[in-house]
């Protein structure tokens, strides 16, 4: 419902919008248009010509110049919070050195994990807040950051904490995702059922108990846990009340996808071993499919995500940084713009629809966020542009100009 003019408290003039209210098909442009917001939603927007009288004493109005609108961008799914770093492995890696010679002398996830639970929370907090900023500056009004490296109760509540905290420091909503079901840690070797009922009957009661996460994640995948054992998770949270989402068909086929369609999963993310059944389910169940190219390019895979068929089911399509020390060390969301375009063939308004609309669905945030509409929150990018594809077209110079959250001036 359209706002009152007289309820108006900023108003940009001499404005291009993108939309993004048509989801991929296009960037729903207006041109020489204006937008007002009132009480931190987006009150009215239209061509300037259709602009309603204002009270010019009551409005502050912010000069466009003929730049560009959109949605403020969503990056749906990181793990911007842990201990240390993995440049070491990055190096050995290039020297020669196989996995299991990087997993004997301590690498891997057990690395990070380690750093991650002798770090306190005040400097696990220190080492995420740039990672966070950075991503604000590119035009992020929205974050999901995923727990998973403290792999113990203790732990994973400390980093779903710090990660809350975050939302505090910097004008960007934290969605919280608790991702015990990660990895197995070293004092569970050989032993993931038991780990499974730790995750189950002691770390997801607390969580729930204490509002920390806002939905749940399991790495399915051979190298982390089965489908019996993805369920279980997947059961328990929703007898928590928190929907779930997966890591699946990253480097194998297992069915994770399918399951998490049996549980209305709000997305399944990497998924480039998807297959056709996994496909029409995500339809089906509504998911996003959320593409990972930063992972993609740092890990040198060559086996793409189903983008065609994905397409043709009309399934969203989102991308994300997947942001984390050891697969996709990029805190870079202009640049997964980009690499959605080259690495996976996406066309530009694709891609910004993978950083808006569907980005904000993939986080159950559709209603609200994503779009330029009138009742959406007033998370606005304004970008030094010509037109919406030079967002994937270049990257390494920013064009963001201002960047408002709920109306008011971020950047």
């Amino acid at each position: 419902m359209t706002v009152s003019a007289a309820n108006w408290h900023t108003l940009f003039i001499n404005v291009n919008l993108a939309t993004m209210t048509d989801g991929a098909n296009s960037y729903g442009i207006i041109e020489q248009a204006a937008l007002a917001v009132a009480d931190g939603k987006i009150a009215w927007l239209g061509a300037m010509v259709d602009l309603p009288e204002y009270d010019e004493q009551q409005v502050q109005v912010v000069e466009g110049n003929g730049q560009w609108l959109t949605p403020g961008l969503i990056d749906c799914h990181t793990h911007l919070v842990y201990g240390g770093n993995r440049a070491n492995e990055f190096e050995m890696r290039l020297e020669g050195k196989s996995y299991q010679e990087i997993a004997q002398a301590g690498g891997g996830i057990v690395a990070t994990v380690n750093a991650t639970r002798h770090a306190s929370e005040q400097s696990l907090y220190d080492s995420a807040l740039p990672r966070l900023q950075v991503l604000h500056q590119q035009g992020v009004t929205t974050v999901e950051i995923k727990s998973g490296y403290g792999l113990d109760t203790e732990n994973e509540i400390k980093m779903l904490k710090v990660a809350g905290k975050l939302a505090n420091a910097v004008p960007v909503t934290v969605k919280r995702t608790f991702l015990g079901a990660h990895a197995l840690p070293i004092e569970f070797n050989d032993r993931p059922d038991e780990y499974i009922d730790v995750v189950c009957d002691e770390m997801l009661p607390l969580i729930a108990e204490q509002s920390l996460a806002d939905a749940v994640d399991v790495f399915c995948e051979g190298i982390g846990f089965n489908i019996e054992q993805t369920e279980r998770v997947f059961s328990a949270a929703k007898q928590h009340g928190l929907p779930v989402k997966v890591h699946a068909e990253q480097l194998s086929n297992l069915g994770g996808t399918e399951l998490a369609a049996s549980y209305q999963a709000l997305s399944s993310d990497h998924i480039e071993f998807l297959d056709s059944k996994g496909v029409t389910a995500m339809k089906q169940a509504g998911m996003v499919a959320v593409l990972l190219p930063g992972a993609f390019y740092f890990l040198r895979e060559t086996q793409l995500p189903p983008i065609n068929e994905l397409r043709q089911q009309q399934v969203p399509i989102a991308i994300a940084t997947d942001a984390n020390p050891g697969s996709s060390p990029i805190n870079n969301i202009q640049l997964m713009l980009n690499m959605a375009c080259t690495l996976f063939k996406l066309t530009p308004v694709e891609a910004l629809a993978g950083v808006t609309c569907f980005a904000a669905k993939a986080l159950a945030e559709d209603t609200t966020k994503g779009k330029l509409a009138i009742g959406f929150d007033a998370d606005i990018a304004m970008w030094d542009i010509t037109q919406p594809a030079e967002l994937s077209y270049q990257f390494g110079v920013n064009p963001l100009t201002a960047l408002y959250k709920l109306g008011n001036q971020a950047i």
